[in-house]
């Protein structure tokens, strides 16, 4: 991606290796839907973001149709062999224990064992990321290569765990500006040992709530939301639905977002929200080789975010989507592979370039009846000749569509231009009192673009 902003080489790698650190700092834990592993995580998040404050949903609790399961602890898991040999450890990678295991300690058969392995054979160095979260159940993980090299004869089979009423863990941190409007990021913290699918999503928003915490100056508010994926994101909104629908006017769902590979756009389920609009504006002008999606691909929090009655416009900016590479949900997915510190920086900066858009977005009305007279004001050639007018063009194309109806985004899209090429330009409008902005932003609460153009 090619950035036209104010990044310069210098500043990508001390941002992309400030975030990768941050990754691996907070790979070895072992998250899960609740637990120490999720609770610490967050913890270290709050280094990084004050302001994040954490909120414990006991279990039982109803969140519209599921209910909290009860909280998971584990201690130790592994198989040993007939020679005492553990052959496969928790220890060694937390992927090797199927998510929210039951506690097991008895001796089987090789027999009695398979039916509770799981292994890929078409990636046979790879551990799959297996899960048992609502029944009860428990089971190991192994690369098939392992699983081909197990014998005949008699296994130990340990898992200490239980399951006790407890609670799983939310975290949001609130960023306030001048008006109400507010945009929704939301992350999830319950994948162990995954880089893009996992910490890529926390550790953008860590980045992102820094960015926006500098901001000399907020039109809109943000709100950031961490949470296990869907039990959190479900238990979130049925805390706060009511709230979320008025105030949330763009919202997105950070996940896969650190490689180098490629950049996907996955629409909210409306598809022409304001996240939408700004983020196929923003990537066409950045990566214009981004892969866009369809609403039936979704896959991750988007489905709660904009489920009918929620409705909530969110949508989803990510480099290698969910599903679409090939070390998704497996141990192949790993810090240095499929998440590298220019790949979160590339992120961060798209980002960061799509909340100045939203920051500075409005609907200009022309002031003057007919096409104003630029020349003597400065803003056009005093010679007409071929090509003249190429340098009034931003000029000219928030003129001619200023009509009160159209944001800058429509303008930008009209003009086959960048949105942030029209903010200088608009702001000379403003000062020279041809367009207005007071009058539409103030119809709808928000401040007038001499506010907010830089």
């Amino acid at each position: 991606m090619s950035d036209t902003r104010d990044s310069s080489s210098e500043s990508v790698i001390t941002q992309g290796a400030e975030i990768y650190a941050l990754a691996e700092r907070l790979w070895p834990l072992n998250r899960s839907i609740s637990g120490e592993g999720l609770r610490e995580t967050l913890r270290i998040l709050q280094e990084f973001v004050p302001e994040l404050e954490l909120i414990e949903v006991p279990s039982g609790t109803r969140a519209f149709d599921w209910t909290v399961p009860e909280e998971w602890e584990i201690r130790e898991a592994w198989i040993a062999d007939e020679d005492g040999n553990r052959i496969i450890d928790f220890a060694d990678n937390n992927l090797h224990l199927v998510g929210y295991s039951t506690g097991v300690d008895q001796t089987m058969s090789l027999d009695e064992l398979q039916p509770h392995l799981h292994s890929l054979p078409e990636q046979p160095e790879a551990i799959p990321y297996v899960t048992s979260y609502y029944e009860r159940n428990w089971g190991f993980c192994l690369s098939q290569n392992q699983r081909e090299a197990l014998v005949p004869g008699n296994y130990r089979v340990r898992i200490d765990a239980r399951h006790f009423g407890g609670s799983i863990t939310l975290a949001e941190a609130v960023f306030p500006g001048k008006t109400g409007d507010e945009v929704l990021f939301s992350t999830y913290c319950c994948h162990p040992s995954m880089a893009n699918n996992e910490l890529s999503g926390p550790c953008v928003a860590a980045a992102l709530a820094g960015i926006i915490r500098k901001m000399p100056e907020r039109r809109l508010s943000y709100r950031f939301v961490f949470v296990p994926e869907t039990i959190g994101s479900l238990a979130y909104l049925s805390r706060n639905l009511e709230s979320l629908k008025k105030k949330v006017i763009s919202g997105f769902n950070l996940t896969c977002l650190g490689d180098e590979r490629a950049w996907s756009y996955l629409p909210s389920r409306d598809g022409n929200t304001l996240a939408d609009r700004v983020a196929q504006h923003c990537l066409k002008h950045l990566a214009p080789e981004f892969k866009r999606y369809e609403w039936r691909h979704r896959g991750s929090d988007e489905r709660q975010y904009c489920a009918p009655g929620v409705d909530l416009p969110v949508a989803s900016v990510m480099r290698s989507k969910y599903h679409e590479y090939p070390e998704y949900h497996t141990s192949l997915d790993r810090l240095g592979r499929t998440v590298t510190a220019n790949g979160l920086a590339d992120t961060v900066r798209l980002y960061k370039t799509m909340i100045e858009v939203m920051e500075n977005n409005t609907r200009p009305t022309a002031v003057v009846l007919g096409e104003p007279q630029l020349g003597r004001r400065g803003l056009y050639a005093r010679t007409s000749k071929a090509g003249s007018a190429e340098p009034s063009r931003a000029i000219l194309e928030l003129l001619t569509w200023a009509d009160g109806t159209n944001d800058l985004i429509d303008i930008a899209e009209r003009g086959r231009m960048p949105a942030w090429d029209l903010l200088g330009p608009l702001q000379i409008l403003v000062n020279e009192g041809l367009v207005d902005c007071a009058r539409t932003q103030e119809a709808s609460g928000r401040r007038p673009h001499s506010y907010l153009v830089k």
